[in-house]
């Protein structure tokens, strides 16, 4: 069902600054969303994406980047949230024009909104964005940047699903459970090596036989299932949602076999409420910006200058973040996704800056 006007306008209502970004030559259709800049500039990717409709664009934007400023928040970053969303179908839309177009349109707010990769966008496209844009991260390793985000955000993930493991099985290990991951691409590989490593059986499933096909021929273990709904109604301790949002709802919550949610994917409760009723059926949710903020890390220490062992350390610190949350979780008797966010905005509150809004100096 699409959104209402009105839906659209109250998401919205919480956000700084909302742009939408047009180049009739290159065909790009755009929106940049700043969601809060009260710890520093807005970071967050740039998703390439074939929306059904410029509303469901813009709602995606809208949630994407009110989750980018708890992520940062809760990764302990002196940096906002925001996001992008190019609408199109990037097999056929993307070109370099097009993203060169976006980079000036992004150089136009200042450095108040930084921009990397997301679904649809890469490494190289960035460095394509930064001929036009001097507010670009997630360049390739030959631009001086860190490559590819997905590798630190698989293993932030992997170290929250540590700290599920612990809180529910007493060991911070995954060993001799059996983990289902639903999407492969970009970060669920990843992590499916993780999971092997640690002595975990692996199930996954996507929409993409190839990526499925690529994580078998890396890892001749893992074995694979039909679908999604076909993984989380099998027997698997650990569901590990790594595609697009949305993927905990209601009838997903009903069937889940598993004990621990923890997955990369944004956004993955479907509406509010759902959270409630993981904890109603016994089952512990690892709150997705908590546990997936690897690749925002890894970003955000190419601004200094890349050290990948640097970034790697600091992402290891979401086993101890996630940890505080099932604390707090249970100190105050809520779910674990209340937990996170009263983490965040209590930073976001006690050191956002007193103006308010960031601006460039």
């Amino acid at each position: 069902m699409p959104p209402h006007d009105a839906d659209v306008l109250d998401l919205a209502s919480g956000h700084e600054q909302v742009v939408f970004c047009n180049d009739a030559a290159t065909g790009l259709r755009a929106i940049v969303a700043i969601h809060s800049t009260a710890l520093g500039p807005a970071l967050g990717g740039t998703r390439f994406y074939p929306y059904a409709s410029t509303a469901d664009a813009v709602v995606d934007v809208l949630n994407l980047s009110r989750g980018m400023s708890y992520k940062a928040a809760l990764a302990g970053l002196d940096l906002g949230g925001g996001k992008a969303v190019i609408i199109g179908d990037p097999a056929t839309l993307k070109s370099e024009a097009l993203l060169r177009a976006y980079g000036r349109f992004v150089q136009s707010l200042g450095g108040r909104y930084f921009t990397a990769c997301d679904v649809g966008t890469f490494s190289e496209d960035m460095d394509d964005v930064a001929r036009e844009c001097d507010f670009v991260t997630g360049r390739t390793v030959a631009h001086g940047g860190a490559g590819d985000s997905s590798v630190l955000t698989a293993f932030g993930v992997f170290q929250g699903m540590r700290a599920a493991a612990e809180r529910v099985w007493g060991e911070p290990t995954v060993a001799g459970r059996t983990v289902g991951i639903a999407g492969v691409g970009k970060v669920g590989r990843h992590l499916a090596r993780h999971l092997v490593e640690d002595g975990a059986t692996v199930v996954v499933t996507d929409v993409s036989a190839a990526a499925v096909a690529r994580v078998r021929e890396e890892l001749p273990d893992v074995r694979e299932v039909a679908s999604a709904d076909e993984l989380v109604a099998s027997g698997i301790d650990v569901y590990a949602p790594c595609a697009l949002g949305g993927a905990l709802t209601d009838e997903v919550v009903e069937t889940l076999t598993a004990t621990v949610v923890c997955g990369a994917a944004n956004n993955q409760l479907a509406h509010p409420g759902v959270e409630k009723a993981l904890e109603e059926r016994g089952i512990l949710y690892a709150p997705d910006y908590c546990v997936n903020a690897g690749g925002l890390i890894q970003v955000a220490d190419e601004l200094e200058g890349f050290s990948f062992e640097r970034a790697q350390q600091r992402a290891s610190g979401i086993f101890e973040t996630t940890r505080k949350v099932f604390e707090l979780a249970a100190a105050e008797s809520v779910p674990p996704a209340v937990a996170a966010d009263r983490l965040a905005e209590r930073r976001m509150q006690e050191v956002g800056r007193l103006r308010g809004i960031w601006l460039p100096s």
